[in-house]
């Protein structure tokens, strides 16, 4: 049975546990994903390294250009230096004939005439010495533009030289990449019977993990830890049986949807990205359709509701009656907020203005929540949780980027708020950075870098935490967090550390136990969500019509019919494009008037000044469950 954290101000010598087991668990079954949105999404445009050099139409024009490009850059080189060697000749010619023109003119001008051609021939002698003038400024040029291109030349033969060795070494890279690729789609399309039979494949799986020869650190089934003497909490392993979405009856006696523990497996489909690009040939950036062959089957609003994974240390935290314990909690929350974005490299739906989503588990798990976009241009989205075992979580986050070249960096902006309401504790805090590398080439994988201060405005305990990022030449564990829990006086109080895919540990525990590897069977083909992921699209009656589950793009992406999701994708996002032209106009009108436009305004949040930290953020105003009670949906835009 789970653990709890409770005080003990007296107890025998502890041990030190691994704590968040089940969250280890859900390492092996998902992916990395980017707490983003398509501010990002206009260039998630990541090349796969396995992709065919030739579109489907057998246009070959492209692989003809190599060996004409590499004789026309031979022959620009040979011209240049023609040309250079025809500048030094003309230059040689120019000061020959210049000083023999001088000379001419000096024995004429020496020669006895008469006074009236004498003066003719100072004439033409004094323009001659203002041509020489001239011409030696520009010989003067030349010569100097000459030495500098001499100078110069062979250098800019070599970089040129190499940079045509390399376009033919990646080009050769990627024909090979290429041929593997298709042998690679060849040998899949042969092998149907790997997902005909589950259960003969469970079976090969397990004993092909039985045949390991040895096991990792990972795989021991124990680990033991030197205890603190001083131990002034307990936190105990959650067990992954006990994160239950499968519920016959809730304590209220009501009973409960069996929620799906699977969705339709990801369909095998190839990507050619010249067939992408030949169609945005002449069209804006922003206007560019993005294929859904880069997205998952969710919108960003469902991935920010995918932090409440791990909702259950909150429901943990309240029953703390010591708010330095209960810190320890939301320290733990706020890192496994990011355990599921290991294996995520797809990226969610940008959701649409006006777009809602609602996560209404009241009676299973105690908490309902919900997510508006509240801005397009930029992207935001705020959100709010109430928990009914004593919490409520509120957020507004918007999501900033920078692309560096080999890697894009997303910067979610915004605070985090937590309240309890027994105690009154006020927790807030930021997200790290997440960091998307090889976007251009190789395979795409997430690390996340920075520093966590959560602060708790009521008793002005601080817990830092720190996200180290990934480096080649550390022998730190990848994904490593370390953090220390402070009180008002700046003592330190507890120390954690772990990582923020697998596992924490914490100081002053009473209790150890096992921490056993879990690997969720087809992940990889259900875009390796997570058990709280696997549920989020899943259809529910009596939602807004603006909820994310009735996109019809993502619906179809996520059976499968991606062809038909493109073309929808497309759609809403043009009814968008439209939708926001209009208000343009009226707002152009309403200041050709005089008058004041606001612009769109949220259905269910407003802004307001944050008393705490001043910032101006959407907070829920209330009336989106009265409103799902009545089933009146009257106020809802059709974005879809």
């Amino acid at each position: 049975s789970p653990g709890e954290m409770t005080a003990a101000p007296s107890i025998p010598p502890p041990e030190e546990v691994v704590w968040m087991n089940r969250w280890f668990v859900l390492n092996r079954c998902c992916p990395a994903s980017i707490h983003g949105n398509d501010g990002f999404s206009l260039f998630l445009l990541s090349l796969p390294p396995l992709l065919p050099c030739t579109d489907d139409s057998g246009d070959d024009e492209e692989e003809s250009t190599s060996p004409s490009d590499k004789s026309e850059a031979h022959s620009t080189l040979k011209y240049l230096s023609g040309k250079l060697d025809d500048l030094s000749a003309f230059n040689d010619l120019i000061a020959k004939h210049g000083a023999a023109l001088q000379r001419s003119l000096s024995e004429l001008e020496n020669l006895k005439l008469p006074a009236e051609s004498g003066e003719k021939i100072k004439a033409v002698n004094e323009r001659a010495t203002l041509f020489r003038i001239t011409s030696n400024a520009m010989i003067n040029a030349c010569r100097d533009f000459l030495d500098l291109a001499e100078a110069h030349s062979r250098k800019w033969q070599r970089a040129l030289q190499h940079e045509c060795e390399q376009r033919i070494r990646l080009e050769e890279t990627i024909e090979q990449l290429a041929k593997q690729h298709n042998n690679l789609e060849r040998a899949c399309r042969g092998a149907p019977s790997l997902s005909a039979n589950p259960a003969a494949q469970r079976s090969r799986g397990g004993s092909a993990q039985s045949g390991k020869a040895e096991p990792s650190d990972e795989d021991e089934e124990t680990e033991y830890f030197d205890a603190m003497e001083d131990a002034h909490a307990v936190i105990t392993v959650f067990d992954a049986s006990t994160h239950t979405n499968l519920g016959a009856s809730s304590k209220y006696g009501v009973a409960l949807k069996k929620r799906r523990t699977q969705i339709p497996d990801k369909p095998n489909y190839s990507l050619n990205l010249w067939s992408i690009m030949k169609n945005c040939i002449g069209k804006e950036l922003s206007k560019i359709p993005m294929p859904i062959n880069f997205n998952e089957p969710l919108s960003m609003l469902q991935r920010l509701t995918e932090d409440l994974e791990y909702h259950e240390l909150l429901d943990r935290a309240v029953k703390c009656e010591n708010a330095i314990e209960q810190m320890c909690f939301v320290a733990a929350f706020s890192v496994s907020s990011y355990s599921t974005t290991v294996q995520r490299t797809a990226k969610p739906f940008n959701p649409l203005l006006g777009e809602t989503f609602e996560l209404d588990r009241l009676e299973e798990l105690g908490f309902r929540s919900l997510c508006e976009q509240v801005s397009h241009h930029p992207p935001a989205a705020a959100h709010h949780v109430y928990s009914r075992k004593g919490w409520t979580l509120w957020q507004e986050i918007t999501i900033a980027s920078k692309f560096r070249g080999k890697y894009l960096s997303i910067l979610p902006l915004g605070t985090i708020h937590l309240e309890f309401h027994s105690s009154g504790n006020h927790y807030i805090w930021q997200k790290v950075t997440s960091t998307v590398h090889n976007i251009i080439v190789g395979k795409l994988w997430i690390d996340q870098s920075g520093d966590i201060e959560i602060l708790n405005h009521k008793s002005k305990d601080k817990c830092h935490l720190k996200f180290t990022p990934y480096s080649y030449f550390s022998r730190d564990i990848p994904r490593k967090v370390t953090g220390v829990v402070m009180d008002a006086d700046g003592n330190e109080r507890y120390v954690m550390s772990g990582t923020w895919d697998e596992k924490m540990e914490c100081s002053k525990v009473i209790e150890a136990t096992s921490a056993s590897s879990f690997s969720r069977e087809n992940a990889e083909n259900m875009y390796f969500f997570s058990k709280l992921a696997l549920t989020l699209n899943e259809p529910e009656d009596n939602v807004a019509p603006t909820d994310s589950r009735m996109r019809p793009d993502q619906r179809l992406m996520e059976n499968g019919k991606w062809d038909e999701a493109n073309m929808e994708k497309q759609r809403l996002e043009e009814k968008q494009r439209a939708v926001r032209r209009h208000r343009e106009v009226e707002a152009a009108d309403a200041l050709a008037e005089g008058k004041d436009y606001k612009g769109y305004i949220p259905l269910w949040f407003e802004r307001k000044v944050d008393p705490l930290t001043g910032e101006l953020m959407c907070v829920y105003k209330g009336g989106y469950w009265e409103s799902k009670e009545k089933q009146d949906w009257s106020q809802c835009p059709s974005i879809f």
